[in-house]
């Protein structure tokens, strides 16, 4: 067995993630040094969006279920989907104060801390919570967000928070 082979799941799912967010970063970085600012949050956006559309697919394709029939079902299929595409370091967390809600949070962000180090946090659009909107697009979920920000609520508010109603019948 190699050494990678006996690496814990959760250790080999961390470094992988860690792996695919550094080169989101490094990504980043360049098109901000060749493109300027608004060129690389357009570019940027138009990447996230069409890899969670295809990220979500794969997913549901993977654990199955229907997350469009139920506010329950939703959820089940959410935690499915968060446990297999974050990692620890991302520290966020969410919670359903009541049926049909989701607040999503992080305390601390790490595509803020990148960004802010590359001196460019007053300009940066989200590009975190666009990847949990199209999930839902994705998947024909019918939901509201608020608040509706484009920009970084972690440079402008020092946290970061999403509240989504859905529109589940049960």
């Amino acid at each position: 067995m190699t050494q990678a082979a006996s690496l814990p799941k959760d250790a080999l799912k961390e470094l992988l993630c860690k792996n695919w967010m550094t080169h989101d970063a490094m990504w980043f970085a360049n098109c901000l040094r060749e493109c300027g600012i608004e060129c690389a949050n357009r570019i940027n956006k138009a990447a996230i969006h069409d890899m969670s559309a295809v990220e979500i697919r794969r997913i549901r394709k993977a654990v199955g279920g229907d997350p469009t029939r139920s506010f329950d079902e939703f959820r089940l299929f959410f935690d499915a989907a968060m446990e297999l595409a974050t990692a620890k370091f991302m520290k966020y967390r969410y919670t359903s104060p009541a049926r049909n809600l989701m607040r999503v949070e992080w305390k601390e962000c790490f595509a803020y801390e990148g960004v802010k180090a590359l001196g460019v946090a007053d300009r940066y659009e989200c590009g975190v919570m666009l990847r949990i909107d199209t999930w839902l697009d994705t998947l024909g979920i019918r939901y509201d967000v608020t608040p509706k920000i484009t920009g970084c609520m972690m440079h402008t508010d020092g946290r970061c928070f999403r509240d989504y109603r859905f529109f589940f019948d049960r």
